[in-house]
């Protein structure tokens, strides 16, 4: 790409490149160098001289090409100084200088690289929480800020905790190598997690100009395909993927031509994917085949997805099963997003106070804006503006993405004006 169509795409265009392009380029590193902390270091100079020399010289034809080389030759550098002493760090540097940059292949049971790391982030010696951290930072390409987000905790805590759990890693010797067939259920629940939580960092972006981030989605959904491979007959993989196909057909809709949300009932029914509706209700029947005594949480609520999927209409839309099945959910993953999630099902079928009645009892949601946003559009529908002003705002005052930040305003505008109107 030439240096003028840089100025067009900006550095911001630029660094949004890079993170995605870096995890990509970590994978393929680590497997070949068997170090997570030589390959950070080599992809963050790669990163770096990136920013210092694509504004000059243009953005390159194969951006992932050009950070891969660059960052194994710093690589190199880095295992060279190691080199004499026999064993592993010698056998990297003759891989990262063969002809090919790679290592021969393994008898691994994973062979795609970004998901290779991401069973070898997910150790059993980590805290599930932790490894979900870390894979989700490392290899998703999210910043501690989103991940803090993703995983409602502060961010200095999150930061402390991957620091911890790197330190963990070096003292402990954990060895960064891709695990055998049967260690693979151990690391399954973390994998899954973070799969989900980068598919809705997709969906629903914490922070930046855009609600969707379109790259997240289809990414999250060829890893949860890529596990759907590798271990066929699991029913949390089943209901993974269905539950990320369910929600995904309806992206088309989910914005309007200013990139503003669309809320479900007022979307546009003819653009949803019907290939990804037909596929993830296959799944999510299997899924739910598969576990008749304890329902998988993933299935769960793929099978909520469906409710709303099948519904050609949002007058069809079946919320006392969508309620039964939150109530099946509660018994297996009772959270507060789950009781929030429930809530506003709740207001559907039996009434906003019916809903608001049960956002009342739910427990703490800090720093959860759809929390005072979901209080707000219940009390609008009650008709008590003033109230409904003052969650808006406390929504507002919370971390969003643009879009929905420019949505409440709307709300709030219209809550306000509605006060006006009363008080006439």
């Amino acid at each position: 790409m030439p240096a003028a169509d840089f100025a067009d795409r900006g550095r911001a265009a630029l660094v949004e490149l890079l993170r995605d392009e870096g995890p990509r380029v970590l994978a393929v590193l680590t497997r070949t160098t068997g170090s997570l902390p030589v390959a950070e270091d080599a992809v963050q100079d790669a990163v770096l001289r990136a920013l210092e020399s694509w504004p000059r010289a243009g953005i390159p034809a194969e951006p992932r090409a050009w950070l891969l080389l660059t960052a194994r030759r710093r690589a190199i550098d880095l295992l060279r100084r190691e080199s004499a002493r026999p064993g592993k760090e010698a056998e990297a540097v003759a891989l990262l200088i063969c002809e090919d940059g790679g290592p021969p292949p393994d008898d691994g049971a994973v062979h795609d690289d970004l998901l290779r790391l991401l069973f070898t982030c997910c150790h059993p010696a980590l805290e599930v929480h932790t490894r979900v951290a870390l894979a989700l930072r490392l290899l998703c390409g999210l910043t501690t800020a989103e991940v803090a987000r993703a995983l409602l905790l502060p961010e200095a805590t999150l930061a402390k905790r991957l620091t911890r759990a790197k330190q963990k890693i070096v003292a402990a010797r954990i060895p960064y190598r891709v695990p055998a067939a049967h260690e693979l259920p151990d690391r399954l629940a973390a994998v899954l997690a973070t799969v989900y939580l980068l598919f809705n960092e997709g969906y629903a972006a914490t922070d930046g100009e855009h609600l969707v981030r379109g790259e997240l989605c289809d990414e999250a959904i060829r890893l949860a395909r890529l596990l759907r491979e590798l271990l066929a007959d699991d029913a949390s993989v089943m209901g993974l993927l269905a539950l990320l196909l369910l929600t995904d057909s309806r992206r088309a809709a989910r914005v309007d031509a200013h990139g503003d949300p669309v809320l479900l009932a007022d979307q546009d029914r003819s653009l949803w994917d019907p290939a990804r509706i037909a596929e993830g209700v296959h799944l999510v029947g299997a899924a739910l085949r598969r576990t008749p005594s304890r329902p998988d949480p993933y299935a769960v609520q793929a099978a909520i997805a469906s409710c709303h999927a099948l519904a050609r209409t949002p007058s069809e839309t079946d919320w006392a099963a969508i309620v039964s099945w939150y109530d099946v959910l509660i018994t297996v993953q009772d959270t507060p997003v789950v009781r929030l999630n429930r809530a506003a099902a709740l207001s559907e079928r039996d009434g906003p106070e019916a809903g608001l009645a049960a956002l009342d009892q739910l427990g703490s949601l800090r720093g959860y804006a759809l929390l005072p946003a979901a209080r707000g559009e219940l009390l609008a529908r009650l008709g008590r503006s003033d109230e409904a002003a003052a969650a808006f705002r406390a929504a507002l005052a919370l971390p969003l993405n643009a879009a929905e930040h420019r949505h409440l305003e709307r709300r709030l505008a219209a809550v306000n004006g509605a006060r006006a109107a009363t008080d006439q």
